[in-house]
């Protein structure tokens, strides 16, 4: 049965931020990796599948989605050009007083408590694996302006959950 505010199901909002994170090249084994060399520092045989299915679960969450597909429509617009100045122009530019992007993603972290927020502030910095791919994406073919810090997001909150999860 349809949720009565959407003309989606659950499983159909999850495939179309699946498929919209793709558009970007971002595949949801990338953010599982970050996760496992993240998290394995700290739980012994920490397995990518587990990983995977903690991503997964994060980024099936209605917040989660929302901030997904609201964060690559914006990337999407100021790409194309049509947000209005000095939007455009802050967006596209990345630029670095432009806390936005940062407030929209943490809607996502905040869901998983301060393991998640040191994650998330941890990846924000050092941008490393598919992040540092987007972060200097932008620099030549497109905005990402939101992608890289939703992948951040994502990551850091599945990080989180794998912790939370841990019995010892």
């Amino acid at each position: 049965m349809k949720d009565k505010l959407y003309k989606y199901d659950m499983e159909e909002l999850y495939q179309l931020t699946v498929k919209r994170l793709e558009d970007f090249g971002i595949e949801l084994i990338e953010i599982a990796r970050l996760v496992q060399k993240l998290q394995g520092d700290y739980i012994d045989d920490l397995s990518l599948e587990r990983c995977l299915e903690s991503v997964e679960s994060v980024v099936r969450k209605r917040e989660s989605i929302h901030a997904i597909l609201t964060g690559l429509a914006l990337d999407d617009l100021a790409n194309e050009g049509k947000l209005p100045e000095p939007l455009q122009s802050i967006i596209r530019d990345d630029e670095g007083l432009y806390g936005i992007d940062e407030i929209l993603t943490l809607g996502i972290v905040n869901m998983y408590g301060t393991i998640g927020l040191t994650n998330f502030g941890y990846l924000d910095k050092k941008k490393i694996g598919i992040i540092k791919d987007l972060d200097e994406k932008k620099k030549v073919e497109r905005v990402t302006t939101f992608a890289d810090d939703l992948v951040a997001a994502i990551a850091a909150a599945a990080c989180a959950r794998v912790a939370h999860q841990n019995k010892e």
